[in-house]
């Protein structure tokens, strides 16, 4: 989406809404360095977002000049949480919200990391059927896998935390 700064206000339109504050006026398609002159206005470029941590957010904050002079997109690091205090004047802390939120994430990723577990213990069924001799090796890394909710890694687990099948 090509954005674009009012040099006289300094607020940032999107082309769309240029043209449609100029009902009456042709407009190009593609517009060049004079079309901006001619309006007064500057192109905004895109820019990356924000830095962030583990309980931020990168969320648009106008536009800004870059060292070169060219007008980009502003972006700061906010926080995802806050302390809030509800209708009955119940007050939750900004920790206890950052610890709900890693509460979820842990449980989806736990979620993810079981299918995985069980695919991969699907993948070896066949090895536990009454007419096939199991090898010790397929035994220990089926149990390891079942075990795998015990690692100390979990539910985060690396590559590297999966045991290798034989």
């Amino acid at each position: 989406m090509s954005e674009y700064r009012e040099t006289t206000t300094g607020e940032a339109k999107s082309q769309g809404e240029r043209r449609a504050a100029f009902p009456n006026m042709s407009l190009p398609r593609v517009w060049t360095s004079n079309v901006c002159d001619a309006m007064n206005i500057d192109p905004v470029l895109a820019s990356p977002a924000a830095t962030t941590s583990a309980y931020q957010t990168s969320v648009r904050d106008g536009v800004e000049q870059d060292s070169n002079g060219n007008w980009v997109q502003r972006f700061v690091a906010r926080d995802m949480f806050a302390d809030t205090t509800d209708d009955d004047g119940v007050t939750t802390t900004k920790a206890e919200h950052e610890a709900a939120y890693q509460a979820t994430l842990d449980a989806n990723t736990a979620t993810a990391n079981r299918s995985t577990r069980d695919a991969k213990l699907a993948e070896t069924d066949f090895y536990a059927l009454s007419d096939v001799t199991m090898s010790s090796e397929m035994t220990t890394y089926r149990q390891a896998l079942r075990d795998i909710t015990a690692h100390e890694n979990w539910p985060n687990l690396e590559d590297a935390d999966w045991p290798t099948a034989p």
